[in-house]
């Protein structure tokens, strides 16, 4: 199943997109509607599958219509991890890491499919990643790689769009990863019944105003989904509704000869296959 999460006017709603795209669904304020997306995945997955059916049965929304949210935009941790393919690490001057990289972005980032990242006034430089997101259904601690996809509700797609001066200044590039209005995040959350486990082996593709400027596969994690989750779980409890985006590989603009920023009047899509397609038009701060 996708759930997309949106606004219609001031109400909130969330549908379910079918093969055709089409959306499917209620708003907020009617009886039929089964809940925010977060607190269906806190209930279970059979929880889940019921609202989807639910969804199934309701209103025809028209996209042109809504404002796509993010699918989550109260997850209580966003783990970003770093430098996880073997060529963006090397692109970057790095040596490939032996434990994730990891570092935190904030709800108060995210932008939702179809709405505009922000080239913030203070610098020219923001710079495209697309990511593959994994999203956590089930809690827990120290959890063995064997059995840590039982623990993943779902995937979507990131840009974990970034400003890169600010991000260098200091060693730790959190200021750099959360700009209001950076991170790209959409458009739906797909279950993982739908994908290959872990979500392996999905082509991932980042078009900058139609230039494809990345190009992998998620088979070239160098931690999978699997691995983040039990290695992470070491240090910290996940919880219902957690986000995991698990890195970008090569190709990203800081690294090209000359570099390659995101500006205004750009258009950044990510696909993800299997996914589909975040698209993010840029915009410059005003004020």
């Amino acid at each position: 199943m996708r759930f997309v999460s949106f606004r219609r006017g001031a109400a909130r709603g969330l549908a379910i997109e079918d093969a055709r795209g089409a959306l499917r669904g209620y708003l907020a304020h009617e009886s039929e509607f089964p809940g925010e997306l977060w607190g269906l995945i806190a209930a279970g997955p059979e929880a889940l599958a019921a609202a989807g059916r639910r969804l199934a049965a309701g209103h025809d929304f028209a996209a042109a219509d809504l404002s796509i949210l993010p699918p989550l935009t109260s997850a209580r941790k966003i783990i970003c991890v770093g430098l996880n393919y073997v060529d963006h690490a090397r692109e970057g001057g790095f040596v490939p890491p032996e434990f994730p990289t990891i570092f935190a972005r904030f709800n108060s980032t995210l932008v939702g499919h179809g709405r505009p990242l922000v080239v913030p006034r203070v610098s020219a430089q923001l710079d495209y990643e697309g990511e593959l997101v994994a999203i956590i259904g089930r809690g827990g601690r120290h959890i063995a790689k064997s059995r840590a996809l039982e623990h993943v509700i779902g995937y979507s797609i990131f840009n974990d769009a970034s400003v890169r001066d600010y991000q260098l200044r200091t060693p730790q590039w959190t200021v750099g990863k959360n700009f209001d209005s950076t991170g790209g995040f959409g458009p739906a959350l797909v279950t993982a019944d739908e994908l290959p486990a872990g979500a392996r082996g999905l082509k991932l593709e980042t078009r900058l105003s139609g230039r494809v400027v990345q190009s992998a596969s998620t088979t070239d994690l160098i931690f999978d989904v699997a691995s983040l989750i039990s290695l992470l779980s070491e240090a910290l409890s996940f919880e219902p509704g957690d986000v995991l985006v698990t890195g970008t590989p090569a190709g990203v603009g800081a690294a090209r000869k000359p570099p390659l920023f995101m500006k205004a009047g750009d258009v950044c899509e990510v696909a993800i296959e299997g996914l589909g397609t975040l698209v993010n038009p840029v915009v410059a701060e005003v004020g």
